[in-house]
Order: structure tokens, then C-alpha cells, then sequence
């Protein structure tokens, strides 16, 4: 059996925490940290959202406060209508429990866990890059010591899917468009799991149920944090059920097969109206491209299992019944 050692680092949030229960539930999982980001709520926020969650799945999983802000300008505000006020759709964690955060920031824990674990561990990415970027420019030479990274953000128009903040952008590009292009930047292998692949996995009321009544505390916590998301996507986009963000990432980790991908460099914009709009040149496009030409290919899931998706996330929480 493969075991991956997974850096979360995340920005709590519905989704985030649904992928959380998926990383530790899995068998293939070995969770070593959790690094929190500013992004579906404030820094302050996502951090105790981070703590509440390692206390009640994972307590043994240090947690380490990242960056409250992109490296350059101002976080977007938090849109309470998506996640609610408390970040986690709501349900008002407890402070029982919780864990408390690392002495270490967010970058200097992502270097020292590389560093103590080379080529082993896999970093699963699912807010704004700014951790990434910083622990990059702290010590660039972590980069050929990580395994992967995989990054749940973006937008490629695939089946003419765009952005969900503006039509160009998605929310974790978004938040930090000069991380995203300098995480893009680095050789290290790394995929990105975007809207075009998330948008086709949902699981829908029914299936959400389901997980309610077969999956213990770990089903029911997934119910209760989803009730307020799940009234958002049926008000803005007509769907009983949600969109699979995060857990898809978590996915990819676990079953690559099941996504279809597409190689080449990619870069994010960073200034104007599409700032945060994410390009890749597809290798094998003849045309020259000085901007991207010169970058590492990264690995973009243009294809979904969808089915294979939910069946995976009904496995770990569910057994097979």
C-alpha cells in the first residue's frame, strides 16, 4: 500500500474541511502537518478553523499559522454568503479541543518538514499559493526535495468553464496571483486541479445523505458543515448539491487515473481586469511563447472520473457497505 505524507495547506472553509476528513480517514494518507492560509475567511479564522479541525479528526497533526495577506496588495474579503461567518458553513466550532498552532510559521514548517522527509513528501494545496511562495524564497532549494504538489485552483476554459470570483479567475488565484505564477515557476512536479474538472464532480443531496447516515461522526460533521453551502450553490447555481473542490485534489493524490491531464507551462496573470486568469501553453504548440517557453510543464486535469471521484470519498468514510 502507497503511503503519502501530505502537507495540507489550506484555507478552511466548507470544502476545505470535507477534504480534511477525506486526508484523514484515508488509509494512504500519513498527514504530517497542516499550514493555514488567509483566503475563504481572515488568517485568524482559517487558523482556529485549522486547530478545531486537527482537534477533532487529527490531534496528533501540528498546525502552523500562515500568511494573512498576498504578497503584494490586500486579501479579498471573505464572502460570508459562500461559507458562512464562522468559515465552516456556520455549525460554530467549539474551541474544545483544539489544538494549538505551531511555534514555526506556515513557510518555515513546509521547509523543515521537506527537509526532514526529502522526496517524500506530497504538498496539497487548496487556498491562495502564498505559503508556497514564501517558503520558495526562503530557501529555494527545497524545491527538487518534494515529491509533488498539487494545487486545487485555476481555470483553463475547458468546456468553457471560467472563473468563479471574475470570469477569469478563480478564488485561489485570485487571492494571489504573483504566488500562484511563482509556485507555477518552480521545477518541481506539480498539478493543478481547477474548476474545469471540479465543476464536473458534484455530490449531490441525496449522496451528501447518504454519507450522513453511513459514515459516523466523521459522515454527519460532513452533513452539518455542508447545509449552508450546499443553500449557496442551489441559490447561485441552480444545483441540489456542491461542487467538488478540494477533495478532488485529495483525489488526485490518492487515484491519478482517474483524471485526464494536459502538459505544459503555465503562468497567471497578475495585473488588470483578468488578473488571476491562469494560461498553460500545451506542449507541443508550435508557436513560440518567450513567457512560458523558459518555465517547467505542469500537469493540468482537463478530465474527470466524476463517479470514480465520489466513490472514493463514500470508501474512506463510508467502508465498503
Amino acid at each position: 500500500m502507497t503511503l503519502h505524507k501530505v502537507i495540507y495547506d489550506t484555507d478552511p472553509g466548507v470544502d476545505d474541511a470535507m477534504a480534511f476528513v477525506l486526508e484523514t480517514l484515508h488509509p494512504e494518507i500519513e498527514l504530517i502537518g497542516v499550514t493555514s492560509v488567509f483566503g475563504n475567511a481572515t488568517i485568524d479564522t482559517t487558523t482556529r478553523n485549522a486547530c478545531y479541525l486537527a482537534g477533532r479528526f487529527a490531534p496528533a497533526v501540528p498546525v502552523a499559522r500562515g500568511a494573512g495577506a498576498p504578497l503584494e496588495g490586500e486579501a479579498p474579503t471573505p464572502l460570508a454568503a459562500i461559507h458562512g461567518d464562522d468559515g465552516l458553513g456556520n455549525i460554530g466550532p467549539s474551541e474544545d479541543g483544539t489544538v494549538s498552532p505551531d511555534a514555526r510559521a506556515a513557510s518555515r514548517f513546509i521547509i523543515d518538514s521537506v527537509r526532514a522527509h526529502p522526496s517524500e513528501v506530497t504538498i496539497v494545496a487548496v487556498g491562495p499559493l502564498t505559503n508556497l511562495a514564501l517558503a520558495l524564497a526562503e530557501d529555494p532549494s527545497i524545491v527538487p526535495l518534494v515529491k509533488q504538489v498539487i494545487v486545487m485552483g485555476g481555470a483553463f476554459g475547458i468546456g468553457g468553464v471560467n472563473g468563479n470570483v471574475t470570469p477569469a479567475a478563480e478564488a485561489n488565484m485570485f487571492g494571489d496571483p504573483h504566488a500562484a505564477d511563482l509556485v507555477f515557476g518552480a521545477a518541481w512536479p506539480l498539478t493543478i486541479v481547477g474548476l474545469d474538472v471540479t465543476h464536473r464532480v458534484v455530490m449531490s443531496t441525496s449522496y451528501l445523505a447518504s454519507i450522513r447516515d453511513r459514515g459516523g461522526v466523521a459522515g454527519r460533521f460532513v452533513w452539518d458543515v455542508s447545509r449552508h453551502y450546499e443553500a449557496f450553490h442551489r441559490d447561485t447555481e441552480n444545483i441540489e448539491g456542491i461542487y467538488v473542490h478540494d477533495a478532488s485534489a485529495v483525489a488526485y493524490l490518492l487515484a491519478p487515473q482517474l483524471f485526464t491531464v494536459r502538459k505544459g507551462p503555465v503562468r497567471v496573470l497578475t495585473e488588470g481586469i483578468a488578473a488571476g486568469q491562469t494560461i498553460q501553453k500545451p506542449e507541443g504548440m508550435p508557436c513560440a511563447a518567450p513567457a512560458w517557453d523558459a518555465r517547467p510543464s505542469c500537469n493540468v486535469c482537463v478530465g474527470v472520473d466524476a463517479d470514480g471521484v465520489l466513490a472514493l470519498y463514500e470508501r474512506a468514510l463510508c467502508g465498503a457497505q
